[in-house]
């Protein structure tokens, strides 16, 4: 939070700050959450909450942020007619979250080195048939995932199978799915994570199963 009113750098009156920085730490504490005060870091419009973040790799980044404006409905002359029948002029706050959309995503990326978890992977589980007679039940099972609410891509390129997985490495997504004449044959699929490589074969409702359960979850 950042504190008092300078009069040469803010507006509004050191009274209406006191009773502005107050009411933000009274929120913070009936929630219990920590915070570090900051005196003269303030916008100029009134005093805020800043939630910073921790990455991986221990860098500390501003995202969101709470705000305090009486300035704006002052400017504007907004007004609002109270239970007593009175005309008063309200506090504007300002909440941003995500703080900068375009900032919040580069620190997503930099955080999981474009590696991430399944329930924030842009594309969630990859389809890779060995030859191109799979292709028809390639098809059938990424739609079968899309219908289940799973973002899902088939390559179907006449490619070798270990390109197809190398270059599913390189994009990190984190399932691949890779059939052939014995998967089809069964009308199962063979499942390949992308940290631990083959986990085995099983029904695709089991794979679906288990990837809805570690998105639930919000599984890293």
């Amino acid at each position: 939070m950042r504190g008092e009113a300078d009069n040469k750098l803010y507006l509004g009156s050191d009274e209406t700050w006191r009773s502005s920085e107050e009411q933000l730490a009274r929120a913070l504490d009936a929630r219990e959450i920590k915070y570090e005060r900051i005196e003269g870091e303030a916008a100029f419009y009134g005093p805020k909450i800043d939630i910073k973040i921790e990455d991986a790799i221990g860098r500390i980044w501003q995202l969101g942020t709470i705000q305090v404006d009486w300035n704006l409905p002052e400017r504007f002359e907004l007004e609002y007619t109270g239970e007593d029948g009175q005309k008063h002029r309200p506090v504007m706050i300002h909440r941003a979250l995500f703080g900068s959309i375009e900032r919040f995503f580069g620190v997503l990326i930099e955080h999981y080195a474009g590696a991430f978890p399944l329930w924030l992977a842009p594309v969630q589980v990859i389809v890779l048939p060995i030859t191109d007679r799979i292709n028809e039940y390639a098809q059938m099972v990424a739609a079968e995932l899309r219908g289940a609410g799973f973002r899902v891509e088939a390559n179907l390129k006449s490619d070798k199978i270990g390109a197809k997985i190398r270059d599913a490495q390189i994009q990190k997504i984190p399932y691949m799915i890779v059939l052939g004449d014995k998967e089809l044959e069964e009308q199962k699929v063979a499942v390949r994570e992308r940290k631990q490589g083959d986990i085995g074969q099983m029904s695709l409702a089991e794979f679906k199963e288990m990837i809805t359960e570690q998105k639930l979850l919000r599984a890293l």
